[in-house]
């Protein structure tokens, strides 16, 4: 084990920590705001950052266990320091608030435990909503894009961090990989931006709003998140958005490449816009009485749908009071998440697919024992150790979520709240179905599972592997 260049890695990271920090910190300059909580948190990362950097490790390369452990070292180390600026300035005083909040936040998963959010100072808000953005696409991946690692396995980091069950280098080089899918992000962001202002909000709003649709976060400035800017134009854009950045960056790509069949062939993202037009069609129908309008019904059926299977916590209205069919629909869709190698919670479409081909193909064998049904995936037989992978992940994501809930009821909430609360920040969703939902909020539970829930919320971000490896004895084992 390299611990020497594990170091070197975590202090590289808290560089970049202290740098993210000074972007608020320079925000509350702006609106003459008091800045000096950004700036003691940014001067205490980049001092570990730099005393972790000092460490010359006698060899650079990066193997897949050092990968994992950097890696959820990593986000570790970030989400406790990147409380430091709440704790400090006062705007969220507890400690097992403001961790959640700094986990909810880099985890991309939306789950607050603020009841008012619009008392936060400025540059709180602006720090809230940038942690999204940073944690979408990664800290790490970004480390890798502004200061390129040495060592020939360092693409085993972005495998790692980056959500999906595959991730493959788009050039050689994976600092170039991390450059592009970096520059298609920031692109993509300020293309938003420039949308929301055209439909009223100020650059202030429409930036962060930004921020957390491209980490499809859903953190907003206001208690009652987007719906409190009575736009449908708002509501429109940020939909189509989170869809957007719910699909595989690595289709992008592609299409800058000029391989416009590259996307269009895509099978992982024909099932997503699939399933996204069934939501959306049947949860029309079903609210089509409850609001009395197709036309309402399948505008809210749309926005909830976009927002539930990107894994996205923006809210217009409490689905909680849906009928039943349209609420556990979109638990469902939670579940599932979008696209691999999106910025998206959840199982990730790319792995439903193979489990839905794998049960059909068992099915069909029942029937005809004597035949062999491979699994295929554009035209290609997916290998057994990877469909064997895939159920093993299944399996182990749904026993985190039964054992989560089972720890989370001895707070003695209804079962909805449970189930639905550990389903929502495992998969990175946010609210739930219980008092957990769009209008209610986290600060009920106590000190003990509010930190349960931040673990898991890093565990659904991290794909499993790279938190539950740190409790390994043999992780650390020579």
């Amino acid at each position: 084990m390299n611990y020497k260049m594990i170091a070197r890695v975590l202090g590289m990271v808290l560089l970049c920590l202290a740098c993210f920090m000074l972007l608020p910190a320079a925000v509350g300059l702006a609106y003459g705001e008091n800045v000096s909580a950004f700036v003691l948190s940014a001067l205490i990362s980049a001092a570990l950052g730099f005393g972790l950097t000092r460490l010359r490790p006698g060899r650079s390369t990066i193997y897949a266990r050092e990968g994992y452990l950097a890696v959820g070292l990593a986000w570790i180390l970030v989400s406790v320091l990147g409380m430091l600026p709440y704790l400090i300035s006062g705007d969220i005083p507890r400690v097992e608030d403001a961790l959640f909040e700094s986990v909810s936040g880099f985890t991309t998963t939306g789950a607050t435990v603020l009841k008012d959010i619009e008392h936060m100072s400025r540059s709180g808000m602006f720090w809230r909503l940038f942690t999204q953005w940073i944690g979408g696409m990664g800290v790490l991946v970004f480390m890798m894009a502004v200061m390129p690692m040495g060592g020939e396995h360092s693409m085993h980091i972005i495998r790692a961090e980056f959500p999906g069950p595959t991730v493959g280098k788009l050039v050689p080089r994976a600092g170039q990989t991390a450059k592009i899918l970096y520059l298609i992000y920031v692109s993509m962001t300020a293309l938003e931006t420039g949308l929301l202002m055209l439909g009223g909000l100020s650059f202030y709003d429409a930036l962060l709003h930004a921020f957390a649709t491209a980490g499809t976060g859903g953190f907003s400035t206001l208690n009652a998140s987007l719906g409190g800017f009575h736009s449908i134009y708002v509501e429109t854009v940020a939909a189509i958005f989170v869809l957007l950045f719910s699909v595989n960056f690595h289709l992008y790509y592609g299409i800058l490449a000029g391989r416009w069949t590259l996307a269009l062939k895509n099978e992982e993202l024909r099932w997503f816009a699939g399933i996204v037009s069934l939501a959306v069609l049947t949860i029309g129908l079903d609210l089509w009485g409850y609001y009395g309008s197709l036309a309402t019904a399948l505008r809210h059926a749309f926005f909830n749908t976009a927002m539930c299977i990107s894994t996205s916590s923006f809210n217009t209205v409490d689905y909680t009071l849906w009928p039943e069919y349209s609420k556990w629909l979109l638990l469902l869709l939670m579940l599932v998440g979008g696209c691999a190698g999106s910025t998206c919670g959840g199982l990730k479409m790319s792995r439903f697919m193979v489990l839905m081909k794998a049960a059909y193909g068992e099915l069909r064998h029942m029937s005809r024992p004597r035949k062999v049904y491979g699994v295929m995936i554009e035209g290609r037989q997916v290998k057994p150790e990877t469909i064997r992978a895939i159920c093993l992940y299944f399996i182990l994501y749904m026993f985190i979520i039964m054992l989560t809930t089972l720890i989370v009821s001895t707070d003695g909430f209804d079962a909805t709240t449970n189930f639905s609360s550990a389903l929502a920040c495992l998969s990175n969703i946010g609210p739930g179905l219980g008092i957990n939902g769009p209008t209610g909020n986290y600060g009920m539970f106590s000190a003990h599972i509010k930190l349960l829930l931040s673990l898991v919320m890093l565990m659904g971000r991290l794909e499993l592997y790279p938190i539950l490896v740190l409790f390994l004895p043999s992780t650390w084992k020579r």
